[in-house]
Protein backbone atom coordinates (compact mmCIF):
# COMPACT_ATOMS: atom_id res chain seq x y z
CA UNK A 1 0.00 0.00 0.00
CA UNK A 2 1.07 3.49 -1.20
CA UNK A 3 1.77 6.05 1.36
CA UNK A 4 -0.52 8.95 2.51
CA UNK A 5 0.88 12.36 0.47
CA UNK A 6 -0.14 15.71 0.59
CA UNK A 7 -0.24 18.31 -2.52
CA UNK A 8 0.91 21.61 -0.72
CA UNK A 9 0.07 24.87 -3.04
CA UNK A 10 0.38 28.46 -2.76
CA UNK A 11 -1.12 31.01 -4.22
CA UNK A 12 0.93 33.80 -5.45
CA UNK A 13 -1.76 36.19 -5.94
CA UNK A 14 -2.59 36.04 -2.09
CA UNK A 15 0.78 35.43 -0.77
CA UNK A 16 2.54 38.65 0.55
CA UNK A 17 5.14 36.79 1.77
CA UNK A 18 5.05 37.56 4.93
CA UNK A 19 6.97 34.76 6.44
CA UNK A 20 4.59 32.80 8.77
CA UNK A 21 4.78 29.78 7.16
CA UNK A 22 8.32 29.47 7.09
CA UNK A 23 8.47 29.94 11.13
CA UNK A 24 5.89 27.51 11.49
CA UNK A 25 7.39 25.03 8.34
CA UNK A 26 10.48 25.67 7.39
CA UNK A 27 11.72 22.41 6.42
CA UNK A 28 8.15 22.93 3.95
CA UNK A 29 8.13 26.52 3.11
CA UNK A 30 10.88 29.31 1.85
CA UNK A 31 10.09 32.80 0.96
CA UNK A 32 11.58 33.62 -2.98
CA UNK A 33 11.21 36.98 -4.49
CA UNK A 34 8.60 37.95 -1.67
CA UNK A 35 6.47 35.21 -2.17
CA UNK A 36 6.39 32.01 -0.33
CA UNK A 37 6.79 28.55 -2.44
CA UNK A 38 6.31 25.02 -0.92
CA UNK A 39 9.48 22.78 -0.98
CA UNK A 40 8.59 19.91 -2.16
CA UNK A 41 5.02 20.28 -4.04
CA UNK A 42 3.85 16.50 -2.83
CA UNK A 43 4.98 15.98 0.52
CA UNK A 44 4.43 13.14 3.63
CA UNK A 45 2.06 14.29 5.99
CA UNK A 46 3.18 16.76 8.68
CA UNK A 47 1.29 18.28 11.13
CA UNK A 48 3.55 21.61 10.49
CA UNK A 49 2.26 22.09 7.40
CA UNK A 50 -1.44 22.71 8.37
CA UNK A 51 -0.49 24.64 11.03
CA UNK A 52 1.68 26.93 7.85
CA UNK A 53 -1.61 27.05 6.21
CA UNK A 54 -3.95 27.68 9.16
CA UNK A 55 -1.66 30.82 10.58
CA UNK A 56 -0.77 31.80 6.75
CA UNK A 57 -2.53 35.55 7.30
CA UNK A 58 -3.58 35.90 3.80
CA UNK A 59 -5.21 31.86 3.45
CA UNK A 60 -2.92 31.45 0.34
CA UNK A 61 -1.55 28.20 1.22
CA UNK A 62 -3.90 24.97 0.69
CA UNK A 63 -3.04 21.55 1.78
CA UNK A 64 -5.07 18.43 0.25
CA UNK A 65 -5.01 14.81 0.04
CA UNK A 66 -3.03 13.89 -3.33
CA UNK A 67 -5.12 11.82 -5.49
CA UNK A 68 -8.49 12.09 -3.50
CA UNK A 69 -8.10 16.27 -3.52
CA UNK A 70 -9.80 16.14 -0.14
CA UNK A 71 -9.20 19.87 1.39
CA UNK A 72 -7.26 19.22 4.90
CA UNK A 73 -6.49 22.91 5.20
CA UNK A 74 -7.47 25.87 5.84
CA UNK A 75 -10.64 24.25 7.78
CA UNK A 76 -13.25 26.56 6.58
Amino acid sequence: MAERQWEVTVDPARCVGSGVCVAVAAEHFAVRDRRSRAVRPVTEPDDAVLDAAETCPMEAITVREAGSGTLLAPVE
